[in-house]
């Protein structure tokens, strides 16, 4: 929504465009078909690296800045990462568990529910041991 006193110019463009010596002027460069926009940025600037991606951001809210940092591939590489070791190191313990309690056959293949009904199972059995 435009204020009086904002012109469509002064809104940034709506998703990321790579930079320009014109990016102070949404886009645009004063060509044909842009309504005789001649003269509408006088003096082009050195765009700093990463500036039109911080533009666009701050006028949007917090949500949607974290959502479309969580819709980069950089994003969601680092995050399956982070994931795939979360995982790795929860199934480990489950086998450090399962190493622990007893079964017959001794190799045979638990789910993680088994393995945890079995593992609480177990502890009841040891705690009614020791209390005899």
């Amino acid at each position: 929504m435009l204020n009086s006193e904002q012109t469509e110019l002064d809104l940034p463009p709506p998703h990321s465009e790579p930079e320009s010596a014109f990016s102070d002027c949404g886009g645009r460069s004063g060509g044909p078909g842009d309504g005789g926009g001649v003269g509408l940025c006088p003096q082009p600037r050195v765009a700093e690296p990463g500036d039109a991606g911080k533009k666009d951001l701050q006028h949007l809210s917090r949500e949607e800045r974290r959502r479309r940092r969580r819709a980069t591939a950089k994003y969601r590489t680092a995050h399956a990462t982070r994931e795939r070791i979360r995982v790795e190191a929860f199934n480990m313990a489950f086998a450090e568990l399962r190493k622990l309690l007893p079964t017959l056959p001794p190799d045979k293949k638990l789910s993680k529910i088994e393995i945890l009904r079995l593992a609480i199972c177990y502890i009841s059995y040891l705690n009614h041991v020791l209390d005899v």
